[in-house]
């Protein structure tokens, strides 16, 4: 399924995608920095080092910025779990993984990304400053992504009831997730092993 883009309009030269790059970087080091409230498309040009009308031939406004950089995340998630799951497809040839392999990968790859990404920690795929509606929310495009994803480990083809269930697993441990680094700054390893244990355990009654 497609999201509508935030920016203004697509680089097409090399050189154009380089600055937009420049631009959602220093967006996402800004964001750690000084957080949302305090970001300007202003500072962001600075740290960019481009002309402030750069940053506005990509994006209205901060908000589009940030949704940018969020699908940005999202679309480097998506490389790194796609990393693990070709790694993980071994251990499945060989008897050894499955869906549980598979959802470790998206787990861990997630995590991952929370602790040491620039500006992760603020935007992730959206969810922190919400961007979209409706079937367009950060938690329906991830959902998407990874029922696409994991379509090789799941016992039939994704249909409506496999995402809804995707899309209830992925709310429930970005919910999980957030108490973890809130009574850790690296995130509660117990409260991890907890969520682990309850997705496991609800996937296990579709997936098994």
């Amino acid at each position: 399924m497609s999201h509508p883009t935030p920016l203004r309009r697509a680089p097409v030269q090399r050189r154009s995608a380089e600055r937009l790059t420049r631009i959602l970087d220093a967006c996402a080091e800004l964001l750690d920095e000084v957080g949302y409230d305090a970001l300007t498309t202003r500072a962001v040009a600075v740290r960019a080092g481009v002309p402030i009308g750069s940053v506005y031939r990509f994006f209205g406004d901060k908000r589009a910025m940030a949704d940018a950089l969020a699908q940005r995340n999202l679309d480097r998630y998506t490389e790194r779990v796609t990393e693990r799951l070709n790694k993980a497809e071994k251990a499945k040839k060989a008897g050894n993984g499955g869906w549980r392999v598979a959802m470790d990968a998206v787990l861990d790859e997630y995590l991952a990304m929370k602790r040491t990404a620039p500006g992760f920690s603020l935007v992730d795929f959206g969810n922190q400053i919400p961007v979209g509606t409706g079937d367009c929310e950060p938690n329906h495009r991830v959902a998407d992504r990874l029922t696409d994803l994991l379509s090789g480990y799941l016992p039939r083809p994704p249909d409506d009831d496999l995402r809804r269930t995707f899309l209830i697993a992925v709310e429930t441990a970005d919910t999980l997730v957030q108490l973890a680094f809130r009574v850790d700054a690296q995130g509660d390893e117990r409260i991890i092993e907890e969520m682990r244990r309850m997705l496991r355990a609800y996937l296990a009654q579709v997936l098994d």
